[in-house]
């Protein structure tokens, strides 16, 4: 579980690519929509996951997934058949930059290419986006990686080649050097003795492969004699590591509104109702693509710990299908000195494959929210767990809301640092990664090509 004693590991993290649809699934793994501000983040969390070393390599990063990637499933078109058609100048000014970043500041031991194609060419098969951009203008030492399987799809699926020889060979003179798949190791002998391909140019990728092998360790004896070789189970939820992502989640909570000097709560609210299908959820906090939390404080138990609390939850979960529960949720509320909703949404509702249609709350969310606050006997104070943005302009608008948190999927920690942000104790953050949108208008898009976008006007959520 914790490669203990071991070496050679590969990180292929972090996703760094722009969040340009709000309603993108996977938009909770980026650091959001300003590409400035994802290029510091790419460069700094690579330098966190490989260390200072020089050559030496505590793991190997990959900056993922390039480029021009923020749609998996929506209305019919998958990210196995999407053409992101994008000009120049948006390639190099926005979606782009978190990857230069990588591999110039960062100094990435690889990079990974996307299923997409970009104006027509699959990513892992375009020379000016891999052999031309990656390697030869940015300088990358190391190697890239295709996503899994996608060498396969942009053959069967995308039908860019006639063959799959011609996909294996089209591929590693673009410049790839690892397929995440079996594809490249089925089919690569024979693009050679068919002459679609040099041995010349497999060789180039081996070389940029096992060199971040050979950086990792991996030839150098007995792992647990290496520099970091000594690192084990005891270097895992220490009490230090514990304490940061209590301190990550205090800053990833932003204050959206706070009418009236609604928050803090203070000790006078002796009982707290708290409501919502987000109330007192564990995985949920640790979003998509993450390990083994050390143990969970969940909202209902962090309030607890500065409070007596009434819980219950409104809805079965975020789905919110049905408002049978909402009586209940309203009389705990009449009951109470304030009243905390925990709200939005989680991996059934957004995740990788999984977009969004829109950006309002699910099912029967809304109407909860509303009835509880006007139900409730004290302030009332919505906490919205989500990865990207929801539209609240009724939660904003309604003066019987008192404040608005926006928490994100604040990890194992989670629970505590809402509590200590809603009572005074720790002070939230102050930038969204991405604007909260009002949708106004929906434009289809007659193209077979492209999903219909969406209109917004900005919202006061900024």
């Amino acid at each position: 579980m914790y490669n203990g004693g071991m070496a050679g590991l590969t990180f292929w993290s972090p996703n760094v690519n722009v969040f340009r649809d709000p309603r993108w699934g996977r938009g909770q793994e980026t650091p959001g929509e300003d590409p400035v501000v994802a290029g510091k983040y790419a460069a700094s969390y690579v330098r966190g996951l490989q260390g200072n070393n020089g050559f030496r390599l505590k793991v190997a990063a990959c900056c993922k997934h390039y480029t021009a990637y923020d749609l998996d499933n929506w209305n019919g078109m998958d990210r196995f058949h999407f053409n992101a058609r994008v000009s120049k100048q948006d390639l190099e000014d926005t979606f782009n930059v978190p990857f230069k970043s990588c591999v110039v500041e960062g100094k990435v031991a690889s990079v990974m290419c996307s299923y997409n194609q970009v104006n027509g060419k699959p990513t892992c098969a375009d020379p000016y986006l891999l052999k031309n951009t990656i390697r030869g203008e940015w300088r990358l030492n190391g190697y890239i990686v295709s996503d899994c399987d996608s060498v396969g799809v942009l053959y069967e699926n995308q039908h860019y080649t006639a063959t799959p020889e011609e996909a294996a060979a089209a591929t590693i003179r673009a410049g790839l050097d690892l397929d995440c798949g079996p594809f490249l190791a089925i089919h690569t002998e024979n693009a050679v003795k068919g002459g679609l391909l040099n041995e010349e140019d497999v060789n180039m990728a081996l070389a940029n492969t096992i060199t971040v092998q050979m950086r990792l360790g991996l030839f150098d004896g007995e792992p647990s004699a290496q520099p970091f070789g000594n690192l084990g189970p005891r270097d895992v939820c220490t009490p230090a590591h514990q304490q940061l992502a209590l301190q990550a989640a205090h800053q990833g909570i932003v204050l959206l509104q706070n009418r009236g000097r609604t928050l803090p709560l203070s000790r006078t609210h002796r009982t707290v109702a708290v409501i919502g299908p987000n109330a007192d959820v564990t995985v949920t906090m640790i979003g998509n693509y993450a390990g083994v939390a050390c143990g969970y404080t969940t909202p209902l138990q962090g309030i607890s710990r500065y409070a007596k609390t009434i819980h219950q939850s409104g809805c079965i979960d975020v789905a919110c299908k049905g408002n049978q529960q909402f009586g209940i949720a309203e009389a705990a509320a009449s009951q109470a000195d304030a009243t905390v909703l925990v709200m939005g949404l989680d991996q059934s509702i957004e995740a990788e494959f999984r977009d969004r249609q829109d950006l309002l709350l699910p099912g029967y969310q809304q109407e909860l929210i509303s009835r509880v606050a006007m139900a409730s006997r004290g302030p009332t104070i919505l906490v919205l767990m989500s990865g990207g943005p929801v539209d609240v302009l009724f939660a904003k608008n309604d003066p019987r809301i008192g404040a608005i948190l926006w928490a994100g999927y604040p990890g194992q920690a989670g629970g505590a640092a809402i509590a200590d942000v809603l009572f005074g104790t720790a002070n939230p953050g102050i930038f969204l990664l991405d604007i909260i949108y009002i949708p106004r208008l929906i434009l289809t898009l007659k193209t077979a090509d492209a999903p219909p976008s969406l209109l917004f006007q900005v919202g006061s959520f900024r």
